[in-house]
């Protein structure tokens, strides 16, 4: 190079050193806003009467306290409901007598360090574990419903809890990510299933024929499912289930069963609750009403404002088309929408995408 042309080539090169780092720097900053995306939560910790053990300890054999003291819960993560299941995280542990006995088993399928890293920013002290769920399983199973959000793969996750979680937790509560608890959820936890798989809140007088078509009812064998059975809906967005009932009876395989059954014949229109009502409406275990005070989202096609169910409650349940941390950001919530907010720990305007 001659000499002459030295000066300015170096000062080229120290220019696109100089915006390279300003790049990685931009790029750093981005991503710190992106995990700031929700303000830190409080430490919750254990009264002087709860048991002092952790779920590792019992795992790795280092406790002989019964693992019953734990507490497990389940969630799903993704960047639209994230908000909603960080305020459901919070309300858990702000009505728990003993919080530090919680772990959560969150299942995501994008994203997943930067949700890992979104927990743990928010609560630091919080005993979690982020699972991942391949999407591929039941792609190819699922058939368009009446709302979109119906159809996300995340949506079936629940139906694959046994396979995703370690066979050391023997008993999960699986929590919507639009839901709050207002009550210590250990309540819950400590119902006797009994020789039930699973326990809900129950509505016994419910008419089935508004959840499958005339195409399933036509089918005589579709039809004699529900035979000899009490028409028993629950909602699956709140749900305590023994894991290991659940796959010993290989429960997963029921549900795919109808998963093809439908993707086959379309005998339902609302995503992933028809199988779980096909497989185990009028054998459930059934819990308090209060517990899951559902539909406060409203009516599917119209999003109205809905009131609670009569009597006590100890969880409210956002399912339906309204979500109140969008409603209160158009500036037009329910009056029930008011009592999510103050869980509500998020900070910034713009979530990242799964995209």
């Amino acid at each position: 190079m001659p000499p002459k042309f030295r000066p300015l080539f170096f000062t080229i090169l120290l220019l696109a050193t100089a915006a390279t780092i300003s790049a990685h720097s931009l790029s750093n900053a981005l991503s710190f806003e992106h995990l700031s995306l929700f303000r830190e939560a409080p430490a919750f910790r254990n009264g002087r009467e709860c048991p002092q053990v952790t779920w590792s300890s019992i795992v790795n054999g280092q406790s002989h306290e019964d693992p019953s003291s734990i507490i497990h819960i389940a969630m799903t993560l993704d960047s639209t409901y994230l908000r909603g299941s960080v305020a459901g995280v919070l309300s858990v542990l702000q009505h728990a007598a003993c919080p530090e006995n919680f772990v959560f088993h969150f299942i995501a399928t994008h994203r997943r360090a930067e949700l890992r890293r979104t927990i743990t920013m928010t609560f630091p002290y919080l005993n979690f574990h982020l699972y991942h769920f391949d999407a591929d399983l039941v792609k190819g199973k699922i058939s368009s419903s009446i709302r979109r959000a119906l159809d996300q793969p995340l949506n079936y996750a629940r139906f694959y809890l046994a396979d995703l979680l370690p066979t050391s937790v023997r008993r999960i509560i699986y929590f919507d990510s639009d839901l709050i608890v207002v009550d210590d959820v250990a309540k819950l936890w400590n119902i006797n299933l009994g020789a039930h798989v699973l326990g809900a809140p129950e509505y016994c007088h419910a008419n089935f024929t508004n959840y499958f078509n005339s195409r399933f009812w036509s089918n005589p064998a579709s039809a004699a499912s529900f035979r000899g059975r009490k028409p028993c809906y629950f909602n699956t967005g709140v749900m305590v289930i023994d894991l290991l009932k659940w796959r010993d009876g290989k429960y997963t395989q029921k549900l795919e069963y109808w998963m093809r059954i439908q993707k086959k014949y379309r005998i339902y229109d609302l995503g992933s609750l028809p199988p779980f009502l096909l497989v185990f409406a009028g054998n459930v275990e059934g819990v308090e009403h209060r517990w899951n005070q559902h539909g406060l989202g409203g009516d599917n096609l119209h999003g109205l404002c809905r009131a609670l169910h009569p009597g006590p409650a100890s969880l409210l349940h956002w399912s339906g088309k309204g979500k109140p941390w969008l409603r209160i950001d158009s500036k037009r919530p329910c009056p029930l929408d008011l009592l999510w907010a103050p869980y509500d720990l998020y900070r910034h305007s713009l979530l990242f995408s799964d995209s």
